[in-house]
């Protein structure tokens, strides 16, 4: 007996295999996807068939899902749930009229719709659905994988001459955030967030250039890109000013900021 979310491979080439992603109360046309393929949509499908080239040996069924998504960690940064709850509010909306969503003609007037109506690009969303299809229809499966980015959990050593991450996007080679970077990184964030009520990256990082890095050439200045990513790795990010018992202290962010101004030679 087929269910929704079996996973199907074809025994004369392994390579290829199909999820079931739904099967109608007729118990009559299922839809499927094809695994591993970047273009895919769901299709549809006699059950039957299906049934019948299980049984025939043409296809069988897996016993573990190879593209189901991974367990997260117990620590997920901020930044990472907001991702994938923004994901799951479009994916779980569409999904509220399977055969129209199934549908090609339908599926585009859908998208397009929640595109318009939400601010959210067609083509994010027809991969956020991708995602979902592909990684066992769980909404773990629209997590970021950031655990591909070579090194899951390890923070890879600064090489001299050598960035790590992406190149810039101007002109400017960078720098490797170390350790008294991201000594300055927190130091910013408690300063801003002892001073203002509500926290603000943005602002916080604009601060930080004024009391640590003026005058600096620009390759020896930190992106904000890796300030906001230093800041959920490290869990630097300040909780809300209601929150007091997790508000970082004045004491601590002094101390902080003596060490980041001994590395760095500021006054």
């Amino acid at each position: 007996m087929l269910v929704q979310n079996d996973v199907l491979e074809y025994v004369s080439a392994p390579e290829r295999a199909i999820r079931v992603l739904w099967i109608d109360v007729e118990q009559a046309l299922a839809y499927a996807y094809e695994l591993r393929c970047r273009a895919a949509v769901p299709y549809p499908v006699p059950l039957r068939a299906l049934r019948d080239d299980v049984a025939s040996g043409r296809l069988r069924r897996l016993l573990v899902d190879p593209c189901a998504a991974p367990a997260p960690p117990d620590c997920m940064p901020a930044g990472y749930l907001a991702l994938q709850a923004k994901a799951w509010s479009a994916v779980r909306a569409l999904h509220a009229d399977r055969r129209a969503l199934y549908d090609p003609r339908r599926r585009a007037m859908l998208l397009a719709n929640y595109a318009t109506a939400h601010g959210i690009s067609k083509s994010s969303i027809l991969r956020y659905l991708r995602r979902y299809w592909e990684r066992g229809q769980t909404p773990d499966a629209l997590l970021p994988d950031y655990g591909n980015s070579g090194a899951p959990g390890r923070t890879r050593a600064v090489t001299a001459g050598i960035k790590r991450g992406r190149p810039r996007k101007d002109a400017a080679t960078g720098l490797n955030a170390d350790e008294r970077i991201r000594a300055i990184f927190r130091v910013a964030a408690a300063r801003y967030a002892a001073s203002h009520d509500d926290f603000s990256r943005r602002a916080a990082y604009r601060m930080m250039l004024e009391q640590f890095f003026q005058g600096m050439e620009p390759n020896a200045v930190p992106s904000f890109g890796q300030f906001s990513y230093w800041l959920e790795r490290d869990a630097s990010i300040p909780a809300p000013a209601g929150d007091s018992a997790a508000r970082p202290r004045l004491t601590s962010a002094s101390a902080l900021a003596r060490f980041a101004q001994q590395a760095i030679g500021a006054p």
